[in-house]
């Protein structure tokens, strides 16, 4: 998008202004022009913020192609415009969010035509060219008055002290008004409960439930595809049910630009955990997750014949409320079932964690759905203190299954430390 005729473009400086322009590209991402993309908000975030840290050197068609869309450092940009074809549509969609009259009073950011470094502008702010006043002759041979040179270097000085008590009201005004913005435009909760595994070097590991079966495998001969060999053979597996809130916490930690690897329980070590965060799917079935969940006020229990499993509350280890019973999970498929969403450092790592794990693969989904849903997790909110970004956290959620299938998880407890 171009600049509106008559509009200066403003240089962010300073920590208040440069989070003011960042909020207001969060409020400009998290509308429907943005945030069912992947590629758009990863390519204005990058150039957003390399043009506030004062490197607009690198913005560069092919430095993007390889940073963002992992190009090889060699790439023709010629036959592939991919960089060229984004910019396009992200200054596309910018216009069409300033054409509406509310956003009338907002920062202004934009891409020019022809560039990838952003520019910035105030609502409004008219460029100084215009109606600038200069001091001129009359004409060959006529020399200016006094009085015409006192009165236009009276109107300048007013223009001019008009222009610095703007400025300054502006300036005063950002002031009073950024302690508020934070909570204006603050990042979605989703951002700031996933910030510390954005903000980290390393990619996320994901650590799932794997189970080892033994079966039969039919092979066909090279030189005779005809003829099949059967085989006995043994396949490492994970649970479908598994992959969807790996697939859904993949798929948002990918919008902030973040990568990830996967590993299965029985392949992960403690010095695979001490690389990077990590996230843990699943329960009893993953080891892992009931050694790190078992300090935890709410973990994981169950009798010796495993026919009853819940989630115990340290403070009320009587406390059965959340119980699954399992004959009656396998026989009806009708069930609730429970879970438990925590985000804390764990002490033998000093590295993030996050579990998603129902007691049955009903609340594991659940687990999944709650952790990429702003809606559900700003219900926390209503249960933690406002510094609870800073803090570990652990939810207890219900969720009820009906043949099989998850209903949308509910919080039942919130416990932050």
């Amino acid at each position: 998008m171009l600049a509106e005729q008559g509009t200066e473009s403003w240089t962010p400086s300073g920590d208040v202004e440069k989070a003011a322009v960042q909020q207001q590209l969060e409020k400009l991402l998290a509308t429907p022009l943005f945030n069912s993309s992947k590629r758009y908000p990863s390519f204005l975030k990058l150039v957003v913020t390399r043009a506030l840290a004062g490197q607009g050197d690198q913005l560069k068609e092919r430095i993007l192609g390889v940073e963002i869309f992992g190009r090889p450092a060699d790439y023709d940009t010629n036959t592939d415009p991919i960089v060229r074809v984004t910019a396009a549509e992200i200054r596309k969609r910018i216009e069409q969010y300033y054409q509406d009259p509310k956003h009338s009073q907002e920062i202004r950011l934009f891409l020019p035509s022809g560039s990838y470094a952003p520019q910035f502008a105030w609502p409004g702010h008219l460029g100084a060219s215009a109606g600038g006043t200069e001091l001129a002759s009359n004409g060959p041979g006529h020399a200016v008055t006094v009085e015409q040179a006192s009165a236009v270097s009276g109107r300048a000085k007013s223009a001019a002290v008009a222009r610095s008590k703007a400025v300054a009201a502006a300036l005063l005004a950002l002031a009073v008004v950024s302690a508020g913005l934070w909570y204006v435009f603050r990042p979605t909760v989703l951002k700031q409960f996933w910030e510390p595994f954005v903000k980290s070097s390393e990619p996320v590991l994901f650590c799932l439930a794997d189970q080892r079966q033994y079966s039969t495998i039919r092979l066909r001969d090279a030189a005779d595809p005809q003829r099949e060999i059967t085989l006995n053979d043994s396949m490492v597996t994970i649970i479908i049910d598994d992959v969807s809130p790996l697939a859904n916490i993949a798929g948002l930690l990918h919008t902030y630009g973040k990568t990830y690897r996967v590993l299965g329980e029985s392949t992960t070590s403690l010095t695979d955990l001490r690389r990077s965060p990590s996230v843990f799917i699943g329960a009893f079935d993953n080891t892992w997750t009931l050694r790190l969940t078992a300090p935890l006020r709410f973990h994981f229990a169950n009798d010796a014949g495993m026919t009853h499993l819940w989630i115990e509350d340290r403070a009320d280890p009587g406390k059965r409320d959340w119980t699954l019973d399992r004959s009656q999970q396998q026989q009806t498929g009708t069930y609730k079932d429970y879970a438990i969403v925590a985000r804390f450092v764990d002490p033998n790592t000093d590295q993030y964690v996050v579990i998603a794990a129902g007691i049955g693969r009903g609340g594991t989904v659940a687990a999944g759905e709650f952790l990429v849903d702003a809606h559900r997790m700003e219900d926390m909110l209503k249960n933690v203190p406002s510094d609870w970004r800073h803090k570990n956290l652990e939810i207890v959620l219900e969720t009820q299954v009906i043949e099989g299938r998850s209903g949308p998880p509910r919080i039942d407890s919130v416990h932050i430390w």
